[in-house]
């Protein structure tokens, strides 16, 4: 079977990652992710991102480049993850699908959180990326 690609924003700002906290699937339900989903047919997964980040959080993303590797997750997807950022004047992001809470953390703030399994590696190449601000 094709492996299909499944996109995940390191949603960045004023050097925070946005992390989602999922509501379903009940085997997921209370983990925390990176927001984003699966890629239709026919489309990039840059536009895939924008895309789900309208749909999950109401806000317009700007990708910025993809984050080196690729995660397998249930047979037969696999998770690329690429930084993005808030389009100005989009507002700020709210848990429309999947998640029931939103949160920004800081540098020092990343492990708070209960990562799903296999978003952790890439959280962990993000992580490289943030700067304490001051």
């Amino acid at each position: 079977m094709t492996e299909r690609i499944v996109v995940g924003a390191a949603l960045l700002d004023a050097g925070r990652l946005l992390a989602a906290r999922r509501s379903a699937p009940v085997e997921l339900a209370g983990r925390w992710e990176l927001p984003g989903g699966k890629v239709e047919p026919g489309e990039t997964p840059d536009a895939a991102l924008v895309r789900e980040l309208r749909e999950e959080l109401g806000v317009d993303a700007e990708v910025i480049e993809r984050v080196p590797g690729a995660w397998p997750l249930k047979s037969p997807y696999v998770l690329q993850v690429w930084t993005a950022r808030l389009v100005p004047g989009t507002g700020e992001p709210k848990p429309l699908q999947d998640h029931d809470a939103l949160r920004w953390l800081g540098p020092g703030e990343l492990w708070d959180v209960d990562w799903l399994d296999q978003d952790v590696p890439a959280v962990r190449k993000v992580a490289a990326r943030l700067r304490p601000q001051g």
